[in-house]
């Protein structure tokens, strides 16, 4: 089972991010082979957040992933988006086309839609690392969209998602994560 996890900072934590930056990694090592995005949410250079798709065995799993987490344990994040994930393009960011580098990359969250069975996966995803809907625990409910991508800027990465199908629309300057 796929997983979306992504952790929101508290204002004021990074410091205390910095400090637990090998704590974080060696954590999330354990991962490495289930692992299909991560890397940090940004305001600048500054992390604001942190993502991680992950493939677990089941809910349980994905809640001790997402909450024993160092960073989570250590008061950086303020909240925590965990749900069930699709992944509609079949790959990992290790495998986007367009590689670690070249043009700016962004979260875009589509939350809480309107109807629908689901996301419609974009025509052109050339441009797309990771595509797919948020679900819930049990797969049968369509909760969200999250979408991880390359993009001109906030606006381009916003139009990846049709905005009359949610109530509301995120966009996060987004980096690719891991050991540098």
């Amino acid at each position: 089972m796929e997983f979306f996890c992504y952790h929101r900072d508290r204002p004021g934590s990074m410091p205390l991010r910095v400090e637990l930056t090998e704590a974080h990694w060696s954590y999330m090592d354990r991962y490495a082979e289930d692992l299909i995005a991560r890397g940090p949410t940004l305001d600048g250079d500054t992390a604001t957040g942190s993502v991680h798709i992950v493939d677990l065995p089941d809910p349980a799993a994905a809640r001790a992933f997402a909450f024993d987490e160092p960073n989570y344990q250590a008061g950086v994040y303020r909240d925590v988006l965990l749900r069930r994930w699709r992944n509609m393009l079949g790959r990992t960011m290790w495998d986007f086309p367009g590689g670690r580098t070249g043009g700016d990359r962004f979260l875009v969250l589509g939350l809480a839609p309107d109807g629908g069975t689901g996301p419609v996966l974009p025509s052109d995803k050339d441009d797309l690392i990771a595509y797919g809907p948020l679900l819930s625990d049990d797969g049968t409910a369509w909760l969200g969209t999250a979408a991880l991508l390359r993009a001109s800027t906030q606006d381009a990465a916003r139009a990846v998602l049709a905005p009359d199908t949610y109530a509301d629309i995120e966009v996060h300057p987004w980096d690719f994560g891991g050991r540098r």
